[in-house]
């Protein structure tokens, strides 16, 4: 079996620099080695409506805005499959299929599940769709056959839903879905980065986010009112790197070359955290240097977006034509799975043979 990756965002918003350093620069590089058989990136505009069902208008905006921060931060039409979740109703009916295979108290016992539950303000009246979605998203990555999950630790829970109902269905019906394994940001530090407030979670709720497609402008205005250590009040104040932002930042996105030519003073990262931790280095020097590390980053996403602006209907055509090429893949799958479960009647030409000469023996 070759190797097959799957991934995808729900579009509620555009994306940030957590999806970014969390998964979408991962995906970009994959895509560039080119060492798999086919890699399919979606939109999960079902997912989103499980907690958005009375608001279908911000998901219909919102897939443009994360097509366009796909393609701008390098994902290449030519190399991956783009396509929207709710264009493959294929989906929908594995996902019917896999929801007979778990329990409720095995959904219930999910991490994530309990944490998104809480988030939301759902213990008390929690949607039947958000509550199953663990049971979608296995759908999503079993019909593509995916054996290959960039994602961020939060989402092993998931995938261990995930490998259990491929193990049952398998052992039920027969060896036709894959389990799949994650794959985790190499970075430690970048596996959830955290808002520029120092709150766990980046979200556009909570108004600590850094966007792909802010100007230079807004993102110095973040950067500048980012959390940082708040007993470095004087300059030769002792400074912690731990819990600041500004250097859990650094640590994301920084490179050797970022230093050699904006900061040439230090030879790296280390050196400046040890000039930090001794005193001495005022915490506005670090984030005018964040600044421009990050806008280095963000300025090339900016260009290539503004280019794919020009021709939205273009960006539709090619999320048209990825869709069409994932249902492909999606149709061969579910034609299997309905063949395991017995339930292709109208192609078991042995099936109805076998009834039509049962039932003209009673004739007899």
């Amino acid at each position: 079996m070759g190797k097959v990756i799957l991934t995808g965002d729900r579009p509620t918003g555009r994306l940030h620099v957590g999806h970014y350093v969390g998964s979408l620069r991962r995906r970009v590089e994959l895509q560039n080695e080119g060492d798999y058989d086919r890699m399919f990136v979606f939109m999960a505009d079902v997912q989103a409506l499980t907690d958005n069902a009375d608001n279908p208008e911000k998901i219909r905006q919102n897939i443009i805005e994360v097509a366009l921060d796909y393609l701008a931060a390098g994902l290449d039409p030519e190399k991956c499959t783009l396509f929207i979740q709710s264009q493959i109703p294929e989906l929908s009916e594995l996902t019917t299929y896999l929801m007979n295979l778990i329990t409720v108290s095995r959904v219930q016992r999910n991490p994530t599940v309990k944490t998104e539950i809480k988030m939301r303000n759902f213990e008390a009246n929690i949607p039947l769709g958000f509550f199953c979605y663990p049971v979608s998203q296995a759908a999503d990555i079993t019909l593509f056959k995916a054996n290959i999950v960039p994602a961020g630790e939060d989402q092993e829970p998931m995938l261990e839903v995930t490998r259990e109902l491929v193990n049952r269905f398998n052992n039920t019906y027969g060896p036709v879905l894959v389990e799949p394994s994650i794959m985790l940001p190499p970075e430690g530090a970048c596996r959830r980065l955290p808002g520029i407030d120092g709150k766990a979670k980046m979200s556009k709720s909570l108004g600590n986010c850094i966007y792909l497609s802010d100007t230079a402008d807004e993102v110095w205005q973040k950067v500048r009112s980012m959390y940082t250590d708040p007993t470095h009040v004087n300059l030769n104040d002792p400074g912690h790197v731990e819990g600041n932002m500004v250097f859990t930042y650094l640590d994301a996105f920084s490179t050797p070359e970022d230093f050699a030519e904006c900061w040439p003073e230090y030879s790296g990262l280390d050196e400046l955290k040890e000039h930090y931790c001794k005193g001495g280095l005022g915490d506005m020097k670090c984030k005018k240097f964040l600044n421009r590390v990050l806008n280095r980053t963000l300025e090339p996403m900016r260009e290539r977006r503004r280019e794919f602006e020009k021709d939205i209907p273009e960006v539709y055509n090619i999320l048209k034509k990825g869709t069409e090429s994932a249902r492909e893949v999606a149709a061969r799958t579910i034609d299997e799975v309905r063949h395991a479960m017995r339930i292709d009647y109208f192609n078991d030409a042995a099936l109805i043979a076998e009834q039509a000469e049962r039932f003209a023996s009673k004739q007899q």
